[in-house]
């Protein structure tokens, strides 16, 4: 009898563990439910919410496929091995099959796992599911792992051309099981919903592996080919929103590879600007899961860069929440704020404009705001939201220079012209013209909003982050 692991790969199809667990013989399903777990590593309400709806449609799936799931509701990761074992014993397993996930904190409850059911003699065999290639694989000529992405970029664009990586087949259902009161209980939400999350939140994010498949299919078919134009653009729909599940594996990263060279057969060829920026975002999410499987600090709020654990950040709450909350009087990052409070999301664009504030404008450590995006994204990856922090903050891999300081008020006028974006999130400057919505505050301008001064000086500012870092 053969036991699969569900964790962050929610889905039947192209699933690297499930499908060996198929071919092996009879199989049971696992997942474990941990609220607890889930608020130390700081998983916002709605990802959580969408974890569980989908979870509830996987688990009607796999019913048509005479997989039983065994829901478990446990305090902590601790408590996991010891009951695998339980429960392999009880049900005779021979072999558990899971998915590696790159995380610290998962590297040592897999460890554990191991440790505890190979001294029962039961197999543990555990897969590359969540990247295009395996952890640990792509290594430079000194048998190093790449610190910059431009050099890992170049390395993965030589495997791709001698291949890509294969999806998984489909499977048959399999011969329907013997009942047993381990998998007799229905997943139950309601006691595990996050509180606070509107219906217009949830609505917003629908699940399903169907609808994950509507979403690429319509992007690269209507979205690719103006997707290098159209992604710095937060006003426009501009980007894939796969995000969200590809985080939770509704979505495997091959089956997006595999979108994107549909129209050249599967064979890695590359015909448009759109094509490769996007493939080059993909890697950026390979990137970063490979930094941070080789480099387990960064799961421990460590910096990349360690001469950089030495800078002084300042100590400024009512600063810090009113960049939490949109209230910065610095319409772009106001904007960006109050969209992800309100859906889960936040434009790319806007996340790089949003976090360099913090860290440069304000000199607030990368880590609260860091910290602040994972409790409220939906698509929350430790992964790439610390690669995507410390970049920011000039602190970790492939770092933006420290003097090259994003001006949120010129982005703003680049990206957003009109001041669209602007309007849609921040009602009380709708009126105002395309010129003056940037910068309601701006010189020789005497008017009256329901809108904050500017927290920080732009420039002052820019200048002292400047010193502090040069002074490294």
């Amino acid at each position: 009898m053969q036991l699969i692991w569900f964790r962050q790969d929610l889905r039947l199809h192209d699933h690297t563990a499930l499908w060996h667990a198929t071919q092996a013989g009879p199989t049971i399903a696992v997942v474990f439910i941990s609220p607890k777990q889930w608020q130390l590593h700081d998983d916002a309400p709605i990802k959580i919410d969408f974890y569980l709806r989908q979870l509830a449609q996987l688990q009607q799936q796999l019913q048509q496929l005479n997989i039983p799931l065994i829901i478990r509701h446990i305090g902590l990761w601790q408590e996991i091995a010891a009951d695998l074992q339980n429960i392999a014993q009880q049900l005779k397993i021979t072999a558990l099959h899971a998915n590696i996930e790159c995380d610290y904190n998962e590297r040592q409850r897999d460890a554990e796992v191991r440790q505890l059911l190979e001294q029962a003699n039961i197999q543990v065999n555990y897969y590359h599911d969540r990247t295009l290639f395996p952890l640990g694989s792509i290594r430079n000529q000194s048998g190093q792992p790449y610190q910059v992405f431009g050099a890992f970029k170049k390395k993965c664009y030589e495997h791709l051309s001698l291949s890509l990586p294969r999806c998984y087949p489909t499977f048959e259902a399999q011969q329907a099981l013997t009942a047993h009161p381990l998998w007799q209980t229905q997943l139950e939400l309601q006691p595990f919903c996050p509180q606070g999350l509107s219906i217009q939140q949830i609505e917003l994010w629908p699940i399903g592996e169907a609808q994950a498949f509507a979403l690429l299919d319509t992007f690269i078919e209507a979205g690719l080919s103006h997707y290098a134009e159209d992604r710095d653009v937060p006003a426009m729909h501009g980007t894939s929103k796969i995000g969200a599940y590809l985080n939770i594996g509704i979505l495997s990263i091959r089956q997006c590879l595999h979108a994107l060279f549909r129209s050249q057969q599967g064979h890695f060829h590359i015909e448009g600007r759109g094509q490769q920026t996007w493939l080059d975002e993909l890697l950026w999410r390979e990137f970063y899961q490979h930094i941070l499987f080789d480099h387990p600090r960064l799961s421990q709020h460590q910096p990349f860069q360690l001469k950089t654990a030495r800078i002084q950040w300042r100590d400024a709450p009512e600063d810090l929440h009113a960049w939490q909350q949109g209230l910065t009087g610095i319409p772009i990052v106001d904007a960006g704020m109050r969209q992800l409070l309100a859906t889960g999301w936040m434009h790319n664009r806007v996340r790089m404009i949003c976090a360099m504030f913090l860290s440069k404008n304000l000199l607030l450590d990368w880590r609260l705001g860091e910290q602040w995006f994972m409790q409220h994204l939906i698509d929350g990856d430790l992964a790439a939201n610390n690669g995507g922090w410390q970049w920011c903050a000039s602190t970790g891999t492939d770092a933006v220079p420290y003097f090259r300081i994003f001006n949120p008020i010129s982005q703003s006028q680049k990206f957003d012209p009109q001041g669209d974006y602007l309007r849609q999130w921040l009602p009380e400057l709708a009126h105002l013209d395309a010129k003056h919505i940037h910068q309601p505050y701006a010189k020789k301008q005497e008017i009256e909003l329901n809108y904050p001064l500017p927290i920080v000086d732009l420039k002052s500012s820019r200048l002292r982050a400047i010193e502090i870092f040069k002074a490294l």
